[in-house]
């Protein structure tokens, strides 16, 4: 079976569709990706074949932060990024539509789901769609759902389909790549869909880093650190972040155990009781942590989650407040938005996580999180299943 996967932004968008991939091609499936310029060489790097989709996740990235100056003006906002999406979308589905003529199954991550349905019935092929949080998440924008549909409209002209009705814009199969104990709430309030949801839990990958033996040996060599790490998000003032970060671990008597991500921190101190390195194996570094602080992403949520150590979540936007809203209904933690944060509110945050009961709660959550190898093969058994249902 021939199957392209289609997933746009940074690692935390393209891993939990590379794991799948990944297990594809473990059963014999010719599996082809594609992903940002920038992912490519990451992907590669998993064992997977890969071609540049779109333009750069970091240049994308930059784009969005420029116009957050511009919401003074909304007309004029709408307009630019409305042209804007538009390119890059023509862009995607010019590389997209002929890389899927001949497939027997399109795969795409949530934020690809738009483009994809229609090379998806442009050829007539089953589409699965990997949701990593729940869908009215997006569709709650202000403006993203109306130019999300201006967009995918002329994408549908420009393939010579008929408007869109119904049946059509909805995927063949649609999985929920995350644990339903994570959200804070009734699946029914969350999901879009009158279908039975496909829960599946987080997928990911599990690669090492090559930090982990350095990390580990760190770690084993004191007391269990709180690890501190906010995915693929630059921080505006790496160098204050540490520096607060450091401060808040030496009034608590705690080491801390800092993933600096994208962001340069070359130069910045490093105090005893701290250890900063650019990447770490979530997998192999989470269980011999006391505790995790991350931004919220659902790869580092479920991750901190199976972990079984208490979680705080330092939020920046979209479905990060949601899963820190998660983890303080389940007690395993709590949240607040980055923004908000100071020195006097990470520790008294990190008071409030580094208790027993805290840490008590967090193992007994732990057992009813979905475990890494179950959550790819689910997945994969629902894309074959959808691949096999649909007619040619």
């Amino acid at each position: 079976m021939k199957c392209v996967l289609a997933g746009y932004g940074s690692r935390g968008d393209v891993e939990p569709l590379a794991a799948v991939g990944r297990e594809l091609m473990r059963r014999g499936h010719d599996v082809l990706m594609a992903v940002a310029p920038d992912m490519v060489a990451f992907v590669e790097s998993a064992g997977l074949a890969a071609v540049a989709y779109g333009r750069d996740s970091r240049e994308q990235m930059d784009f969005a932060a420029a116009f957050l100056g511009k919401i003074s003006n909304p007309v004029t906002m709408w307009a630019e990024i409305a042209q804007h999406v538009n390119e890059v979308k023509a862009e995607k589905s010019a590389v997209l539509t002929p890389l899927a003529d001949g497939a027997d199954l399109l795969v795409a991550a949530f934020n690809e789901q738009g483009l994809a349905v229609n090379v998806a019935e442009y050829y007539g092929i089953p589409l699965g769609s990997l949701h990593y949080f729940p869908a009215r998440i997006l569709a709650s924008g202000a403006f993203g759902p109306q130019i999300a549909k201006e967009t995918d409209d002329a994408q549908r002209r420009a393939l010579g389909l008929p408007e869109a009705a119904g049946d059509s814009t909805r995927p063949t199969v649609e999985i929920q790549a995350y644990d339903e104990i994570c959200l804070p709430g009734p699946a029914a309030e969350w999901l879009e869909s009158d279908a039975a949801p496909l829960f599946v839990g987080a997928l990911t990958l599990g690669l090492p880093s090559n930090a982990d033996d350095e990390v580990l040996s760190w770690i084993a060599a004191g007391t269990p650190p709180v690890y501190f790490g906010f995915g693929s998000t630059p921080i505006a003032s790496p160098a204050e972040t540490i520096a607060v970060i450091s401060a808040a671990c030496a009034r608590l008597g705690e080491r801390a155990l800092i993933c600096s991500g994208p962001n340069d921190v070359t130069g910045v101190p490093q105090a005893d009781h701290v250890r900063i390195v650019a990447e770490v194996n979530h997998a192999a570094v989470f269980p011999v942590c006391r505790a995790v602080v991350h931004h919220g992403g659902a790869g580092a949520t479920a991750a901190g989650m199976r972990a079984g150590i208490p979680t705080l979540i330092l939020w920046f936007w979209l479905d990060q407040p949601v899963w820190a809203a998660a983890v303080a209904q389940l007690k395993v933690g709590s949240g607040r938005a980055f923004m908000e944060s100071t020195l006097d509110s990470v520790v008294e945050d990190l008071r409030g996580i580094l208790t027993p009961e805290c840490a008590a709660r967090a193992r007994e959550v732990a057992l009813s999180m979905t475990n890494a190898a179950e959550s790819v093969t689910r997945a994969a058994d629902f894309l074959e299943e959808a691949a096999l249902k649909q007619p040619r």
